[in-house]
């Protein structure tokens, strides 16, 4: 019973060894999501789904070495936290480079034009836009003024609607043409 008490909690390799190991696979997983595009992070489809489900497995033993203990997990789960923590932090202050590194949002359609182009750059089909524009009680792609993939993943639509101008225009618009009406109507003797 010792022992196996024992082999739980006792590390198999250095603590120093226990912290650089996550920090390492954490900076490389950042910078490989980067590059691998927006999608990645929300817009997912089966098989950018089973990537990353087995990437998380792939990566295991650079994180943990040959120690399966319990308080090596730990270690690592806990650097893990902290250096997130610390770069969510730090590129707080530092919009230029949180830019860098998260990237920037890209318009997708503005004012009711899809960019196909720009569509192809993040490997995003019209068919997996529609689909997301479903998901938020579009009907099609011709409902939407404007859509934005932001640098998380996600992707923001705005519906069609008229301006406020344009509906204090129509309103001027009626309002003279039942003035317009009533002078030009026939009036009768009195």
């Amino acid at each position: 019973m010792h022992t196996s008490l024992h082999d739980m909690f006792f590390l198999g390799l250095p603590v120093i060894e226990k912290i650089v190991r996550p920090v390492l696979v954490y900076a490389f997983l950042v910078v490989a999501l980067r590059l691998a595009g927006k999608r990645e992070l929300a817009q997912l489809n089966p098989f950018d789904l089973v990537v990353l489900l087995t990437l998380s497995n792939t990566v295991q033993n650079a994180i943990i070495g040959e120690d399966n203990s319990v308080t090596g997990g730990l270690l690592g789960a806990s650097t893990l936290l902290l250096a997130n923590h610390l770069v969510v932090r730090y590129l707080y202050g530092h919009r230029r480079l949180d830019r860098l590194v998260e990237g920037s949002p890209d318009v997708l359609i503005q004012h009711g034009k899809v960019f196909k182009a720009r569509l192809a750059r993040e490997l995003i089909t019209e068919n997996e836009l529609l689909t997301a524009a479903r998901r938020q009680g579009f009907d099609s792609l011709a409902d939407i003024d404007q859509a934005v993939l932001d640098a998380s993943g996600a992707i923001v639509f705005h519906g069609k609607k008229p301006q406020p101008e344009e509906v204090r225009h129509a309103d001027l618009v009626a309002r003279l043409d039942r003035i317009l009406a009533a002078v030009s109507a026939p009036r009768s003797p009195a």
